[in-house]
């Protein structure tokens, strides 16, 4: 069935208020950073376009570029001055080929933690594997952490934000991750994706730019790269469609399990200093098992956070590799 969006989507044309709140003078740097990282909050419609710019085999012929694009809530669910995480939701509204509209579909997606001044991070290290690590010059920088849609590690990495003339730019060291979905699935010739991020706002949105190598890491340790590629994700902050209150129904009734998934992927982040994700338990992904809960809980006539906290600490728990993961402070996750 081919899907159109329902009504097409409308930008902003004046600055956002939390851009406006960036460019107070006089701001301590810190709390220039924190307006910045609080600025990506917002209702955007969101552009994800890669390509690849280089490749090292004799025969080397570059992939199609990648394009995509959704409609994409973003919300603060905490800050406590020295961290702030961001939610991402999906929310589609769709008309099919008859012109019928079916929706707002919303979908719970990646979520990004910040830290001030992290001291250690957990590092992927390849085979579905992460590793906590010290933190690189921690000082007067932040780690942003990336999780995947069933809130499990993707990356996390240390960077700086800088502030010059009205323009506000996060750099990050390299980081290595797992392949993104949108590679994963058709390409089986390397394993790990890494590079450098830089995250630079805008009066009515933000863009992120990858710069990433595509590194085949053998089990011996081994390296070898097999081309580069250039990402750029745009966030443009929209008047309409708006999303808010389909992604704030959705989050009343699902956030008290995630929040228990998130509690229980803290736990283990605390207490491990090495663990190994399985990709499937009985037939099932990770995120499946979470989507369907969740799922539930969307249709439930009331919250029942006992039953919420268990199904999450048993889900997760299932999908950690026993006979892999080593260098455990307290066996209990």
């Amino acid at each position: 069935v081919i899907v159109k969006l329902s009504t097409p989507s409308s930008c902003a044309t004046a600055p956002k208020p939390a851009w406006t709140r960036l460019q107070e003078p006089g701001l301590a740097p810190k709390e220039k950073d924190r307006r910045a990282i609080l600025a990506l909050a917002g209702e955007y419609r969101v552009s994800f376009d890669f390509i690849e710019t280089l490749g090292f085999a004799n025969d080397y012929q570059p992939p199609r570029p990648y394009f995509s694009w959704g409609t994409e809530h973003v919300a603060i669910i905490e800050d406590d001055g020295d961290r702030i995480s961001l939610q991402h939701s999906l929310v589609m509204v769709f008309k099919n080929e008859k012109g019928e509209t079916d929706g707002p579909h919303v979908m719970k997606h990646w979520r990004q933690d910040w830290t001030w001044q992290d001291a250690e991070i957990h590092a992927y290290a390849g085979y579905s594997t992460w590793q906590r690590e010290k933190s690189s010059h921690p000082e007067g920088r932040w780690s942003q952490a990336v999780f995947q849609v069933d809130d499990s590690p993707r990356y996390e990495v240390m960077g700086a934000w800088t502030h010059s003339g009205g323009l506000s730019t996060w750099r990050s060291d390299n980081c290595p991750r797992p392949l993104p979905r949108r590679e994963f699935s058709v390409r089986k010739d390397y394993n790990v994706l890494e590079g450098f991020h830089e995250i630079t706002l805008a009066p009515n949105g933000w863009i992120h730019v990858q710069n990433n190598r595509k590194l085949q890491l053998k089990p011996d340790g081994s390296r070898r790269y097999l081309g580069t590629e250039i990402g750029f994700s745009r966030y443009e902050e929209i008047t309409s469609p708006a999303l808010a209150e389909a992604a704030d129904k959705s989050w009343a009734k699902t956030g008290g399990y995630w929040k228990s998934v998130r509690e229980t992927w803290a736990g283990i982040l605390r207490e491990k200093d090495r663990f190994t994700l399985l990709p499937e338990v009985d037939g099932e992904k990770l995120f499946e098992m979470h989507f369907e809960y969740a799922d539930d809980l969307e249709k439930a006539e009331a919250p029942n956070p006992e039953a919420d906290a268990k199904h999450a600490r048993e889900t997760v728990n299932r999908f950690l590799d026993r006979s892999r993961n080593a260098g455990t402070r307290d066996e209990k996750y």
